[in-house]
């Protein structure tokens, strides 16, 4: 895939729902489009696991120094 930015491709999905939603398209022009944005929203999700994957938090221990923990939303 050409997309290389996260925006981009978010961008351009919210383009395809909006064509899709608008009702105005041909059976074979709302296929095309569901499929361009069934990957650009794999790119999305990927990008995101991604982003997910490299989050860390720095805490600060009781001795000073700094420790690496995996990012974890409140809820886990």
């Amino acid at each position: 895939m050409a997309v290389e930015k996260f925006e981009t491709a978010l961008k351009k999905l919210e383009e395809v729902v909006n064509r899709l939603e608008s009702g105005e398209l041909s059976l074979d022009d709302s296929l095309k489009a569901f499929e361009e944005g069934v990957k650009m929203a794999a790119f999305c999700t990927k990008k995101l696991d991604e982003a997910d994957k490299k989050v860390e938090i720095l805490l600060k221990k009781k001795d000073g120094s700094f420790a690496k923990e995996p990012f974890r939303l409140e809820d886990d």
